[in-house]
């Protein structure tokens, strides 16, 4: 998959500033940037316009853009509403899938697999995004489909950040698998569940979410003080 400028520069800083090469507040500079990845400031503005949807960077008119870690409570907290949003989808898209849609998850699971067994991360979560997007518009909800989208958006360097755990590439594997099963068979209680699951970052995943979460924050203040 080939990726536009803006969409490459958008990738590598926010797993930039996920890895604390910037500490929590500092200004991003757009020279600096152009510079960093030997583009003109045009990719650079929209990346960072695209950032600021996460929530990783905020704009603020007539000062710049200026990195903003999201409180751990709060990215629970998000984690436990974009759970709700996917078993929906989930719940609604077993129900209401078209075979052409049934074709299209299938496209994307095959993908993610293929990403797996390459062990690439990156590449994983692209067909990942792909999969649940299958799934959004499968609802046949418009509305929950924005709302996921917009949600999911905001999540992504963190989904992203979940897919680096040891082991976390196969398991999200088989739960995808799991979750196309229950909608192929149309059995939304199951679908439902598998999505919730998938998604809600309890026990194991949150503590090893916690953890390398932990350990960029911590990295990122040593290099502030």
């Amino acid at each position: 998959m080939t990726l536009r400028s803006a969409d490459q520069i958008r990738e590598q800083l926010e797993q930039a500033i996920i890895a604390a090469e910037f500490a929590d507040g500092e200004r991003l500079d757009q020279m600096m940037l152009s510079k960093r990845y030997s583009v003109s400031r045009t990719p650079v503005r929209e990346a960072l316009h695209a950032l600021s949807t996460s929530g990783l960077v905020e704009a603020v008119p007539r000062r710049g853009v200026f990195v903003r870690y999201p409180s751990f409570i709060k990215l629970v907290e998000m984690f436990d509403v974009m759970a709700e949003l996917e078993a929906m989808c989930g719940r609604l898209a077993a129900r209401r899938i078209t075979e052409d849609e049934l074709a299209h998850l299938e496209d994307a699971a095959a993908a993610c697999e293929w990403a797996m067994e390459k062990g690439d991360a990156d590449d994983y979560y692209r067909e990942n995004e792909r999969f649940h997007h299958v799934l959004y518009h499968a609802s046949g909800n418009s509305y929950l489909a924005e709302e996921a989208s917009k949600l999911h958006k905001r999540l992504q360097p963190f989904r992203r950040l979940q897919l680096r755990v040891r082991g976390r590439l196969a398991q999200s594997m088989r739960e995808h698998r799991e979750v196309q099963d229950a909608v192929t068979k149309g059995d939304a209680a199951r679908a439902a569940q598998a999505l919730h699951g998938h998604i809600a970052i309890q026990g194991e995943h949150l503590n090893d979410l916690m953890a390398n979460f932990a350990k960029h924050r911590a990295r990122s203040a040593s290099r502030a003080s």
